[in-house]
């Protein structure tokens, strides 16, 4: 694969928070709905990871075939609690992403890399005047929020994921992710659905546990 020229990618890349939880099974109907309370875009993706060799901190993908994307890990600031609704530990990223010249194909087949399937819905939200609005178009700048509900495959098995990334302002992400989640997750969850530390990983993390035994 080749990165083609294009605008200049900032040499500091860009910052977010991000909290991400994965479950397994197919989404449910009434998931769907609760999720359906705010105007969301939907689209269908395939994006192929490395695994080997383990980059210790950094988290390479191939993003629908067009994008070379490399996020490295900058610690956790903290733990997100909505008493009774969800409990996760934040994640520091740092991404830069990189458009490829030509695509990329089968790239959950070649050694080393796994290819996810995602059917993703998205709900953009900002700040303003202190409360959370949704946002759409998203903003050029931030604060912003974007909150994922996911259905995925891979390995044959059906997953599915509720993901939060909080853009912006580095002073203001904190803020961002915490005022959307207590929005979002004002009204709890259906069903027996229990989103805990357990389950709370980013979707590099995931494979890594979940990766099959080399031949």
């Amino acid at each position: 694969m080749a990165a083609r020229q294009g605008p200049a990618v900032p040499a500091e890349g860009r910052r977010s928070l991000e909290v991400r939880w994965i479950l397994p099974g197919r989404l449910e109907p009434a998931v769907v709905g609760w999720f359906g309370r705010f105007p969301a875009e939907m689209a269908s993706r395939e994006d192929a990871y490395l695994l080997d060799p383990d980059l210790s901190g950094l988290s390479v993908k191939v993003r629908a075939e067009e994008a070379l994307e490399v996020k490295a890990y900058h610690g956790s600031p903290g733990i997100l609690d909505i008493p009774g609704r969800a409990r996760g530990r934040i994640q520091s990223w740092q991404k830069w992403s990189f458009p490829l010249s030509s695509p990329t194909r089968d790239g959950g087949n070649l050694p080393g890399w796994a290819l996810i399937r995602k059917r993703r819905r998205i709900a953009r939200f900002r700040l303003a005047s202190g409360r959370v609005v949704t946002a759409d178009p998203p903003l050029a700048t931030g604060p912003e929020c974007a909150v994922e509900l996911t259905e995925f495959g891979a390995g044959g098995r059906t997953w599915w994921s509720v993901g939060f990334e909080a853009t912006g302002p580095a002073d203001l992400l904190h803020s961002a992710l915490q005022a959307t989640a207590i929005l979002v997750f004002g009204q709890a969850l259906p069903g027996p659905v229990e989103l805990s530390m357990d389950c709370c990983q980013s979707y590099a993390q995931w494979l890594a546990r979940h990766r099959e035994p080399a031949a």
